[in-house]
């Protein structure tokens, strides 16, 4: 990726919450594999840097989804139960940030948002990372749009899921994941209406046909990613 000449790379974090850990029961390795993911991913962007100083490469530091949601009730005989508390997923994302930082990474990014309610518990932790710490790391969000009508999965548009997060004052908000950068396009827009920050866009190639493969060609993707740029929609561009 940074011989390509991305400036920002991502830490392989996206999973590694205590929550989603809890799956694998890994649960207590959970500090120990942000810390490693920051470091190797910091690693080479220090590295990068250092080739071509006119153009400095960062580490973001991933924080996913996880396998939770506060929003909707994974029991569909029972919609007010919930698989989690607030409290406890901001506490594995605030394990999860410190791990991060002490990796290495230089930006925290809440990425893959499906449930803005998992956002603001990662946002929270976030903050209270950075008071105790006495410092603040830039923070880049990035909703999903989850097909084409135009919401995420817990049923917010673009537009409405970025009201819902500017108050954190974030370095980005974008999108992420799912459509393709053609069909990703016009909640791009929206948000690029919505909001005073920058606007990032990392879509998939696509959806997957029935086959699993992506039918978005490599052209076709950066061509349409192109487009953004030449129209202002976008700031900081990558894939998913």
């Amino acid at each position: 990726y940074l011989d390509a000449g991305a400036d920002l790379i991502e830490t392989n974090s996206f999973n590694a919450t205590r929550v989603s850990q809890a799956d694998y029961h890994l649960e207590a390795a959970t500090y120990d594999l942000n810390v490693a993911a920051a470091r190797l991913a910091r690693e080479v962007c220090d590295r990068q840097s250092e080739r071509t100083p006119e153009q400095p490469r960062y580490c973001v530091g991933v924080l996913g989804p996880t396998s939770r949601t506060l929003s909707i009730s994974p029991d569909v005989n029972n919609p007010g139960f919930r698989a989690i508390s607030f409290d406890e997923l901001a506490e594995a994302y605030r394990e999860s940030t410190e791990g991060l930082i002490d990796g290495g990474a230089q930006i925290i990014m809440v990425e893959t948002i499906f449930d803005t309610l998992n956002a603001k518990a990662a946002l929270y932790a976030i903050d209270q990372v950075y008071a105790r710490r006495g410092y603040r790391l830039p923070v880049m969000i990035s909703g999903t749009i989850t097909d084409r009508s135009g919401r995420t999965l817990s049923g917010q548009t673009a537009e409405a899921f970025a009201y819902s997060v500017v108050h954190a004052r974030p370095f980005s908000i974008g999108l992420n994941c799912a459509l393709g950068a053609r069909d990703l396009r016009p909640y791009v827009e929206d948000l690029a209406r919505s909001v005073d920050a920058l606007i990032s866009a990392h879509p998939n190639a696509g959806l997957p046909n029935a086959f699993g493969e992506y039918d978005e060609s490599p052209e076709d993707m950066s061509g349409t990613i192109g487009e953004f740029a030449e129209s202002g929609l976008v700031n900081i561009v990558g894939g998913c």
